[in-house]
């Protein structure tokens, strides 16, 4: 404790990860006094910038404003991810985010959908979505009434990584965390439990802690390299090692959607923001040189390249604990998995409201420490199972690649996923975990899984009413999504709304 009695909760390293944990614990946390340790020596990673819908839960959380959010990182919204060529080259699905048709009855609109497809009534899935549908006319607007209604659109963003990390650091210095500029010459641990005591900078200078959260990225600096913590790698499951990330100038065509275009030994992500385009090629080495996955990358860019491709090296996986002793990771220092679907911010975020769950007063005993390593580890294990479906589940005939995926042994937990649904179009959401029913169905139903069966009172429906239900929830998705200002007028009204309430706080 320091001199006043107050709990000293040090966080070190900055970027997302750490402004993210700053910004949460100075506004939920009294009696604690929070410092952050960062070098602007030490390069952040800093590529992933797009989200899924649970980020309102944090920036509602912190009392910001969506306006503000828009204009201080350069966002634009994003409706769902599109997966280019997955299945086979030329077909496209998407993950869109929301409710996926209107069940009747009892009977889950997914079940209505196999019945009506098995008699040739059915359109392909994605009409039936109305994210998707405004998604591809490139429209957006936040509903009036509540986001889960038929016509709501559930929406994400793209943002500016570095730009939110500094948005977060400005909310986080003013309700008082402590940013100390320096490197880490060394870790000092208690002699008798074997907790991080101080952290020992450059120029001689020591700063103890009650608690760190370590935000240090792939070093795992506190718990990897101090705590000895292993690593459960799952690059058998998730082969690809490598990333290249550029930024080009933005595109005409300002799409409210991640695209995710599967490449010969990998794929690549295009992200539209208000002043670029992020772009970057997940990549498996065995496969493919350094040189090749650069230039395919550079090859489809929709402009000009505005910087050289920086290089990332990794492992898909994660640490066998994420909290040890005194000491919790977030971000990469817990671990890593490629941003297939976005969860990268998502998992900082998780991992943070968890630990205002389960963080004493006192200290945490080896209870509180397992049980929350327990339900960090389901969590991760349920995300890396769907990243592996997207890859298991190919028809990309004769490209080596591809073929390793498609061969490869996958998760019992993922085998008993495929097993329900090709069974009986049956999808079954266990301890709460991110992905929902119309996400798996989505990703199912776009990768080719065909299932045997499908409900019976699905298959009892009237065919002319079936078909009658389906043209007039397709024509009415389309007619609203058409009534919608474009993305850009959306953006460019969030815009506007944030410079009037500038001017009324000035």
């Amino acid at each position: 404790m320091s001199e006043t009695g107050q709990r000293r909760i040090v966080v070190v390293g900055g970027g997302t990860a750490g402004w993210m944990a700053a910004a949460t614990l100075s506004r939920f946390l009294g009696n604690t006094s929070i410092i952050l340790v960062e070098s602007d020596a030490i390069g952040i990673v800093g590529v992933g910038e797009a989200t899924i819908p649970q980020i309102h839960l944090f920036i509602g959380g912190l009392g910001l404003h969506e306006a503000d959010i828009v204009r201080e990182t350069k966002a634009t919204y994003k409706l769902g991810i599109e997966f280019d060529g997955w299945l086979e080259p030329g077909h496209r699905y998407m993950h869109a985010f929301g409710i996926v048709g209107r069940a009747v009855g009892v009977i889950p609109f997914r079940q209505l959908w196999h019945s009506a497809r098995s008699h040739g009534l059915a359109e392909e899935f994605g009409h039936y979505y109305f994210n998707e549908v405004a998604a591809r006319m490139g429209r957006m607007a936040i509903p009036e009434g509540p986001a889960n209604s038929a016509l709501g659109l559930v929406h994400a963003y793209h943002f500016d990584a570095s730009l939110f990390a500094a948005f977060l650091r400005r909310y986080a210095e003013e309700r008082g965390v402590t940013r100390i500029e320096g490197k880490i010459d060394s870790v000092e641990r208690d002699e008798q439990g074997g907790d991080v005591a101080a952290l020992l900078l450059d120029g001689g200078r020591r700063i103890e802690g009650d608690f760190f959260l370590d935000c240090t990225g792939f070093r795992s600096l506190l718990l990897g390299q101090t705590l000895g913590i292993g690593f459960r790698d799952w690059s058998n499951y998730l082969p690809c090692d490598r990333a290249l990330a550029v930024p080009c100038a933005r595109s005409e065509n300002f799409r409210p959607f991640t695209q995710s275009i599967a490449r010969k030994a990998g794929w690549q992500w295009r992200i539209p923001l208000q002043h670029r385009t992020g772009n970057g090629h997940v990549y498996c080495s065995s496969q493919i040189s350094d040189d090749e996955a650069a230039s395919i990358l550079l090859e489809h860019l929709d402009g000009d390249a505005l910087d050289d491709p920086r290089p990332l090296r990794f492992t898909a996986g994660m640490r066998e604990q994420v909290w040890s002793h005194n000491v919790v990771a977030l971000g990469l220092s817990a671990g890593f998995m490629e941003p297939l679907e976005s969860t990268s911010i998502h998992l900082i975020q998780s991992s943070i409201a968890r630990l205002l769950t389960f963080l004493p007063k006192a200290s945490a005993g080896p209870a509180v420490r397992e049980k929350f390593n327990r339900q960090t580890a389901t969590e991760w294990e349920q995300i890396r199972d769907f990243l592996i479906l997207h890859y298991k589940a190919n028809r990309r005939i004769g490209e080596p690649f591809w073929d390793q995926c498609r061969d490869m042994p996958i998760p019992a937990t993922l085998a008993e996923k495929i097993a329900l649904f090709e069974e009986a179009a049956i999808i079954v959401r266990e301890d709460n975990e991110l992905f929902t029913e119309e996400g798996w169905g989505q990703v199912m139903i776009g990768q080719g899984l065909e299932p045997r069966s499908f409900s019976p009172l699905a298959a009892a429906l009237p065919r002319d009413e079936m078909a009658a239900y389906l043209a007039k929830l397709a024509a009415t998705y389309r007619s609203a999504a058409a009534a919608l200002p474009t993305h850009a007028e959306f953006v460019d009204s969030m815009l506007a709304k944030s410079a009037r309430r500038k001017e009324v706080h000035a």
